[in-house]
């Protein structure tokens, strides 16, 4: 039975040669996130902003109109209605009520549910978050992600170099900062699933990043005179196939979640793919070229046994 190669072990493809027009277009994907956020912000759900969320299904399909003019009679203030999924499928966002905390926003509850009492079929879901939880929730959402950052860092810092370290930080912060953007662009909601996502791929950008680097750290040790940028191209060259394969297969799962995995996991899986994409090519256009810029020693205290020969001849990936 004969393998399935994707892509072939012995390719030669000069990706050093393009690092300057990818960093370019990385600053400015950067920028224009940090624009996008101020400007147009994300659009955070009610696990952020708090409020409630009610999503129910209809017999038959649903009349929005009327829905909204049932809920704007209940003087709930900026109520969101929007039909997803099958037409009998109706998300209705209501935001908290200015005093009285739960026992209000459960007031509100009852009062939704007694006005659609003819028109609800079936209540899928209702969720109330309280301003006070949802503050609770942002501050550990931020901490969440800078902490696991942070933890990344120290020990990338221990496991290679300084060198090492600051290019897989840049990395990951190049990786958050193109999927804040495409949130805000397209206004996915925000909610605890986004953090989830965003720490899922910083672990899968770190995971990608490490195994080009530990292909970068063997080859310093057997190529000692070989040019940085050409033992670069070589390193990446030597762990495509394995990147390729790795994030190939993640996207069909997450593809497949994305198309059958209901409204519900949408924005989360969408996050995920968008962070996988980029998280490949961050550790390929940008962790890898930043050795290059800072340089990185070829001395590794306590290697007497890494080889000497030239050539480029390396260990597959």
């Amino acid at each position: 039975m004969r393998h399935l190669k994707l892509i072939s072990d012995d390719t030669h493809i000069p990706f050093v040669k393009f690092r300057q027009i990818a960093v370019a277009f990385s600053l400015l994907v950067i920028a224009a996130s940090v624009a996008l956020f101020f400007a147009r912000g994300l659009n955070f759900g009610i696990d952020f902003k708090g409020g409630i969320m009610i999503e129910i299904a209809t017999d038959g399909p649903a009349d929005l109109t009327q829905l909204r003019a049932t809920m704007g009679g209940l003087g709930l203030g900026e109520v969101q209605i929007q039909e997803f999924g099958q037409a009998d499928d109706v998300l209705i966002r209501i935001p908290s009520p200015a005093e009285g905390g739960e026992a209000a926003s459960q007031e509100v509850v009852n009062a939704v549910r007694a006005a659609l009492d003819d028109v609800v079929v079936e209540y899928r879901r209702v969720e109330v978050v309280g301003p006070q939880v949802s503050g609770e929730l942002v501050r550990s959402g931020i901490i969440a992600v800078v902490l696991a950052m942070a933890l990344m860092l120290i020990y990338i810092w221990f496991r290679f170099e300084w060198q090492f370290s600051l290019g897989a930080i840049v990395s990951l912060v190049h990786d958050v900062f193109a999927t804040i953007g495409i949130l805000c662009i397209l206004q996915i909601e925000f909610n605890l699933q986004m953090i989830a996502a965003i720490l899922t791929i910083v672990g899968y950008s770190m995971n990608d990043t490490v195994i080009v680097y530990d292909r970068v750290r063997e080859n310093l040790r057997k190529y000692k005179k070989m040019d940085l940028a050409e033992l670069v191209d070589l390193s990446i060259n030597q762990t495509l196939s394995r990147t390729v394969i790795t994030s190939g297969t993640t996207l069909l799962a997450l593809l497949a979640l994305f198309v059958f995995g209901g409204e519900v996991l949408r924005g989360f899986t969408f996050a995920m793919i968008f962070g996988i994409l980029v998280g490949t090519y961050s550790s390929i256009f940008i962790a890898a070229p930043v050795i290059l810029a800072v340089g990185v020693s070829r001395d590794w205290s306590g290697n007497t046994t890494g080889k000497t020969a030239e050539g480029k001849s390396g260990a597959k990936a």
